[in-house]
């Protein structure tokens, strides 16, 4: 890939995914491979004024190995210089940004026990830091391809090839081009314009429940909560700062209430949670919860998936995205969350968003849970997006077509 489309890219990443601001710091996690690319959006951070930016570097072949060789009770242990940087990082809210380019199959025939009981020890010790900084900081999560990765979204094509495919795909998805006229800053502007308008007309339908109904076996109703709001596009922390979580992004979304859920989703793409693939899945809830699920591949991970913690089983989100949006109509299935799930209407388990809430800058995280926010560990999203799917919203017993056939209805439009 050309270096100047990277830089370009990496340019959006800092300035208006994470939009860091002078004088505050950056950490970066991202896996060793992608040092060069790493390094570009290092710099623009630094040529924005930012006071320092931390590498936290990964690799997944010796993330496997962690598993494999660590005793389950050292991996049960946050050791102190971790939780002290946490600590600092909750004290000082540097802007973070998360690259992703993991091979999706990378961590397959993982020890799945040592994977659950350790990040549910684990968990206790981290939690009080991440509630502190829930809604204070600026992150984002964009992409870079890895060969593996690569590989495994087009198979056919030689790993050089592959590679830079996947680059235009992504720089397509987050209108990063080489036309001389195009201004990705200035484009994604006008995507969350159309973003506010959206949600501003869910928002003012204050619909009490939806209902989900699919050919393919989907028949769902979930409850949203009374002061829930819709969200989209970028996204402002308490102290005002406008930031874009997720690059690309195509969904309008909202937390359900937890605890509030009864019938059966179908998942409509394979998903890809810890480097380990699930497909063909389903899952019924019953007051809320999930009861039954099945899967023709990686049950067992969705088994430990779901049992990670009692929030794991309920709701934490619900997005809309249509049929007719550019990473769909694209036909790829990238085996990344990050891409898929902005081409289909999805779903998450696990933990909820604080700022689904009408004036939550000005409420405690335990005011949120109360409201219906759901708490977890985890927030695993999972397709469920289909040619005929047909979403309602309720209020007063009277339905209001969302989505119909796949699309947003007229009145949306």
């Amino acid at each position: 890939m050309k270096k100047s489309l990277m830089r370009k890219y990496a340019k959006l990443i800092a300035g208006v995914g994470a939009n860091v601001r002078k004088g505050q710091g950056v950490v970066i996690n991202v896996q060793a491979d992608q040092y060069a690319f790493a390094t570009m959006v290092a710099e623009e951070c630094y040529r924005l004024g930012a006071s320092y930016v931390n590498m936290n570097w990964k690799y997944q072949p010796v993330d496997k190995l962690h598993y494999r060789w660590m005793s389950l009770r050292e991996l049960s242990t946050v050791p102190k210089w971790q939780e002290e940087r946490i600590k600092f990082y909750s004290e000082n809210l540097p802007a973070t940004i998360h690259i992703v380019s993991e091979d999706p199959d990378g961590m397959k025939g993982m020890n799945l026990e040592k994977l659950q009981k350790s990040r549910m020890a684990t968990y206790p010790v981290i939690k009080p830091y991440i509630d502190a900084m829930e809604s204070r900081y600026q992150w984002t999560i964009a992409a870079v391809p890895s060969e593996a990765w690569a590989k495994k979204v087009f198979p056919e094509l030689k790993k050089a090839q592959a590679v830079e495919t996947l680059w235009k795909c992504i720089l397509d998805s987050v209108m990063v081009t080489d036309d001389p006229d195009n201004d990705p800053t200035a484009e994604w502007a006008r995507h969350n314009e159309d973003f506010r308008k959206r949600t501003s007309k869910l928002n003012s339908m204050k619909f009490e429940y939806l209902t989900y109904k699919s050919s393919n076996g989907t028949d769902f109703k979930a409850w949203l909560i009374p002061e829930g709001v819709w969200c989209g596009g970028g996204e402002r922390t308490i102290g005002g700062v406008f930031f874009n979580p997720n690059m690309p992004t195509e969904e309008i979304f909202t937390s359900p209430f937890a605890g509030k859920a009864e019938g059966k989703l179908v998942a409509t793409k394979p998903l890809s949670y810890n480097g380990m693939m699930i497909r063909n899945f389903s899952i019924t809830f019953r007051d809320g919860k999930a009861v039954e699920w099945e899967a023709e591949e990686g049950k067992e991970v969705l088994d430990r998936m779901i049992g990670m913690d009692e929030g794991a089983a309920k709701l934490g989100e619900l997005a809309l995205i249509p049929n007719d949006s550019p990473i769909n109509n694209s036909g790829i299935l990238f085996y990344e969350t990050l891409f898929d799930e902005n081409a289909s209407c999805h779903v998450a388990l696990g933990r909820g968003f604080n700022d689904c809430i009408e004036n939550y800058h000005d409420r405690t995280n335990e005011e949120c849970r109360a409201l219906g926010i759901n708490d977890s560990m985890v927030h695993t999203d999972f397709m469920i997006g289909a040619p005929d799917l047909c979403i309602t919203g309720w209020k007063n017993g009277k339905p209001t077509p969302i989505f119909v056939n796949g699309e947003w209805a007229e009145s949306f439009r």
